[in-house]
């Protein structure tokens, strides 16, 4: 059987990120809003984050978390460069992700030491991941690529390899049962936990109990 020559992502990391079950996908546009919005989650039960790279306030609010919310297993979205790559590194991403699968970005991430899940909609995207040595893969658009359905008809020839995957796009506390309950999902990511709205009018109470929805669910789910 083949086997992947290298991991792309850290058997430690890959273990939080089943565990948790969901990443709040985060667009903070003012860095005060960084530590409040930490605890609101985790005050909810979920402690996985992916800050997204769309604005300038990003790198600044990640650091501020990493000081002083310790407990989040952080990671940034949108890494598109290798620029942008280091930058997440320098303040001390726990793992990244992209909207495609570039190998260059992937193998600046593996230089690195950074825990990186590329983008995949193709069975070519697959087999370009696996080629770099990835495991766990970010399904996006998911909604729209054909949702749970699509991606377990699209990855049945790489089942042997062990592949696990965290659907991106469209995700929502409706639809979450049908990804949750396939052995193919490590963890659903989306925005509807901690909306870019609810963020900036600082609606923390609103983000707890959203948090609070989806921890039960999994609970329900995967207990």
């Amino acid at each position: 059987m083949e086997q992947i020559s290298q991991q792309a992502m850290s058997p430690d990391l890959i273990q939080k990120i089943d565990q948790a079950g969901i990443i709040a996908v985060l667009i903070v546009d003012d860095v005060t809003h960084a530590v409040p919005l930490a605890n609101a989650l985790l005050a909810g039960g979920v402690d996985t984050i992916e800050l997204t790279l769309r604005t300038p306030a990003a790198l600044a609010a990640a650091k501020i978390i990493k000081k002083e919310v310790p407990e989040i297993t952080l990671g940034f979205g949108t890494v598109l460069t290798v620029d942008q790559v280091k930058a997440v590194v320098d303040v001390g991403a726990d793992f990244a992700v992209s909207p495609g699968c570039n190998p260059k970005i992937i193998a600046e991430a593996h230089r690195q030491g950074l825990s990186f899940a590329p983008g995949i909609m193709t069975p070519s995207d697959i087999e370009i991941a696996i080629q770099e040595g990835c495991r766990i893969l970010k399904f996006f658009p998911a909604a729209t690529s054909g949702g749970i359905k699509h991606l377990e008809s699209m990855s049945a020839p790489y089942n042997y390899l062990g592949l696990k995957f965290i659907p991106l796009g469209g995700c929502n506390l409706s639809n979450a049962p049908t990804y949750l309950e396939s052995s193919l999902i490590t963890a659903i990511g989306g925005t509807w936990v901690a909306k870019r709205n609810l963020i900036q009018s600082e609606d923390w109470s609103t983000i707890t109990n959203n948090a609070k929805e989806i921890r039960s669910l999994i609970t329900k789910i995967r207990s």
